[in-house]
C-alpha cells in the first residue's frame, strides 16, 4: 500500500512475535521475509524504557550537570567569536559554516550564519574569484541551500570555448568535490550543472577507487552521501575535514558537537518514551492485533524531519498522524473486504461519528481514534498558533483513504493500471501529504490563506517528496523483485507499457525521475517563497530520510538506518 511504510516488511522492523503484514492490495505478494534480525526496534524501545537493564549500549536518557552546561555556553560564545572574527576572510567563512551545517550545529548560529552568507551573496554577484573551483561551488551550494537563487553561470569560467569543463581541474580534487556537492542543487534547465555533475563524478570515481590516494575516503562519501540529499545527523559521523581554522575553531567546532549530541540523545530518548506512552495508552494494538506495534519505527520520521531540538512538542506530535497512516494501511491490507473498506473510506470523508454504524467493530475503533487524535492536534494548533487546520487535515485524510480504496479496487478487479496512473495515484497513498500538512500546521508561523491553499495542494513541494519516497520505495522493491517476482511497482508497470524493456531500462528511468523530482523541490525551495525555512528544512530532510530507508542490503535489512538510529538513541562514539 502506502509507499510511506511498505519498507516496513523488512526482517529489520518486524518484531519477532508480530504477524507479518501482506500487501493485499498489490499483486502478487512478496514472500514473507526471514525474522532473524541482528537489531531490533523493539529490543530498544525495552533499553529506552528500562534504563536499569543492562546491555551494551547506553541506556536510559541523562541528566547534566550545571558544570556541563557552563562548559556547553562557553563553547558557543567561543564559535561565535570566531565567526565574527571569519568575516573578513570569505573562504574560511565559507568552511566554516559548511562545517557548522555537516555536524548539525547550526542552528544554535542561525543569525550569524544568516548575516555571513547576505555578505557572501553580494561577493558572488561582483567579485567571484574565478580562479579557484572549490571557492566558487562552496559558496554557490551554501547561499542555493539557504534559498537565494544564485545563477548558475557562475561556473562558466571554469569551461573552454566548446562548452566542456577544463581538463586542467581534473586534478582538483577538493575542487571537484565541491562542485559535485553544488550539482546537487539544481533545478530543472539547467544543463551546466548537469555537466558539472557527470564531469565532477567521472573523474571523482577514478579518485574513490584509488587506496593510495589519502582523500580516498572523503571521495567516497562525498559520491555516496553529497551533502544536499543526506542527512547531516547521518553523515556528521563520517565527516572529516582537511581545513586548518585559526584560532582554533576547528577543535572548538568539534568539541561543541560531542556535547550537543549527548544532549540531542537525552532529547530524543524521552520523546520515545512519550510516543511509547502515548501508544500504549491509546490501547489500539490491544483492540487491533494485526496492526503493527512499532512506535520507535513511526519516530524515525519527526526525528530526522525536525532535527532542531526546540521542536520536541512537535516531533511526538507529528508521530501520532504518521502512525494511523500505518494503522489505516494495515486496515487496508489485513482487515478490510472491499465492501468494507468503502464503507471505512466513506466514513472518512463524511468526517462524522454518527457515519460509524455501519462500519465492523475494528473499523469504528480506528476511526473514533483517528478522529480523537486529529481533533486533538487541530485544538493544540489553534491554542498556540491561532489557526484551526481541521478543514485541511480531514481532507488529506480523506485522500489518503481514497487512494488507498483505488489501489484495493485494482486488485479485487485484476485491474493493472498504466505506470502514470499508478504514480499519480501512488503520491497521494504514498501518506506523504498527511505528513506535510500535519507539520506544516504544527510548526506554526505566519499562516496566509496562499501557504495554507498551497499545503492543501497536492502538488509543489508535497508532491515531489512524495515521488521520491515513492519512486526509491518501488526502485528498493524492484531489487527484491528481481529475486522474488514484481509487487506492483511502477517498475512493473513501466514493463507493462514498455514492451521489450528490461528491467534495468526500468531502473534507470526511475532513476532518472527520481532526479528530476529532486530538481524540482529544489526549485520549489527556492526564495521567494509562501513557506517558511523551518518547514522547508524539514521538506527536505523527509526526502533525504528516504535513502535510509530504502537501502535494502543482501539480507533485506537496513544497515544504514540500523547506524543512524543507534546514532541518534544512545551511541557515545563519535
Amino acid at each position: 500500500m502506502a509507499s510511506f511504510h511498505r519498507f516496513c516488511v523488512s526482517s529489520l522492523l518486524v518484531p519477532n512475535n508480530s504477524p507479518q503484514i501482506s500487501n493485499a492490495y498489490r499483486a502478487p505478494a512478496v514472500p514473507s521475509m526471514p525474522t532473524t534480525q541482528k537489531w531490533s526496534i523493539t529490543e530498544d524501545l525495552a533499553f529506552i524504557s528500562n534504563p536499569s537493564k543492562q546491555h551494551n549500549h547506553q541506556t536510559g536518557y541523562r541528566t547534566f550537570s550545571d558544570e556541563f552546561y557552563v562548559k556547553r555556553e562557553k563553547k558557543l560564545k567561543d564559535v561565535r567569536r570566531a565567526l565574527r572574527e571569519v568575516e573578513e576572510t570569505p573562504l574560511e567563512g565559507l568552511v566554516m559554516i559548511d562545517t557548522l551545517q555537516r555536524l548539525g550545529i547550526d542552528y544554535h548560529f542561525q543569525g550569524e550564519i544568516g548575516a555571513l552568507l547576505q555578505k557572501q551573496q553580494r561577493k558572488s554577484k561582483c567579485d567571484y574569484p574565478e580562479h579557484d573551483l572549490f571557492e566558487v561551488s562552496t559558496r554557490f551550494r551554501l547561499l542555493r541551500q539557504e534559498g537565494h537563487n544564485v545563477p548558475a553561470d557562475v561556473f562558466n569560467h571554469f569551461r573552454d570555448k566548446k562548452g566542456r569543463f577544463k581538463s586542467e581541474l581534473s586534478r582538483d580534487i577538493r575542487g571537484l568535490m565541491s562542485l559535485y556537492e553544488a550539482s546537487q542543487l539544481s533545478i530543472q534547465g539547467e544543463d551546466i550543472l548537469d555537466q558539472a555533475a557527470d564531469f565532477s563524478s567521472q573523474l571523482l570515481s577514478g579518485w574513490a577507487t584509488n587506496p593510495d590516494h589519502h582523500q580516498a575516503r572523503l571521495v567516497r562519501n562525498a559520491l555516496t552521501h553529497p551533502y544536499h540529499k543526506s542527512l547531516a545527523t547521518f553523515t556528521a559521523r563520517n565527516f572529516h575535514y582537511d581545513c586548518k581554522g585559526q584560532n582554533g575553531w576547528v577543535n572548538n567546532l568539534q568539541e561543541l558537537a560531542k556535547m550537543d549530541l549527548t544532549v540531542v540523545q537525552s532529547m530524543h530518548q524521552k520523546e520515545v518514551l512519550q510516543v511509547s506512552q502515548w501508544w500504549k495508552d491509546r490501547g489500539l494494538a490491544n483492540e487491533l492485533k494485526l496492526v503493527r506495534n512499532q512506535p520507535l519505527k513511526w519516530y524515525m520520521w519527526p526525528m530526522a524531519a525536525l532535527t532542531d531540538p526546540r521542536f520536541s512538542e512537535e516531533r511526538v506530535e507529528l508521530t501520532k498522524p504518521i502512525s494511523f497512516i500505518y494503522i489505516i494501511d494495515d486496515i487496508f491490507d489485513v482487515y478490510g473486504t472491499l465492501e468494507e473498506l468503502t464503507l471505512f473510506t466513506d466514513a472518512v470523508n463524511r468526517w462524522e461519528l454518527t457515519a460509524v454504524e455501519q462500519l465492523p467493530d475494528y473499523m469504528k475503533v480506528c476511526f473514533k481514534a483517528l478522529y480523537d487524535i486529529t481533533n486533538e492536534i487541530a485544538y493544540k494548533i489553534y491554542k498556540k498558533h491561532g489557526w484551526n487546520p481541521i478543514d485541511s487535515l480531514r481532507r488529506m485524510w480523506a485522500s489518503l483513504c481514497n487512494a488507498f480504496l483505488v489501489e484495493a479496487k485494482w486488485f479485487a478487479s485484476g485491474h493493472l493500471p498504466k505506470a502514470e496512473e499508478y504514480l499519480k495515484n501512488g503520491i497521494i497513498s504514498s501518506g506523504m501529504h498527511v505528513v506535510t500538512v500535519h507539520m506544516f500546521f504544527l510548526l506554526g508561523g505566519c499562516f496566509t490563506d496562499e501557504s495554507v491553499n498551497l499545503v492543501d495542494e497536492h502538488a509543489g513541494i508535497t508532491s515531489s517528496i512524495a515521488t521520491i519516497l515513492r519512486l526509491s520505495d518501488d526502485l528498493g522493491s524492484a531489487k527484491d523483485e528481481d529475486q522474488d517476482g514484481y509487487d506492483g511497482s511502477y517498475v512493473e508497470y513501466y514493463l507493462k507499457d514498455h514492451k521489450g524493456s528490461s528491467v534495468e531500462n526500468a531502473r534507470e528511468e526511475v532513476i532518472r525521475m527520481i532526479s528530476d523530482a529532486w530538481k524540482r523541490l529544489n526549485e520549489e525551495c527556492l526564495s521567494p517563497n509562501p513557506f517558511s525555512a523551518t518547514f522547508r528544512k524539514g521538506c527536505l530532510n523527509i526526502a533525504r530520510m528516504v535513502p535510509l530507508m530504502y537501502s535494502y542490503d543482501d539480507n533485506h535489512n537496513l544497515p544504514l538506518l540500523e547506524e543512524h538510529m543507534k546514532a541518534m538513541l544512545y551511541d557515545s562514539s563519535s
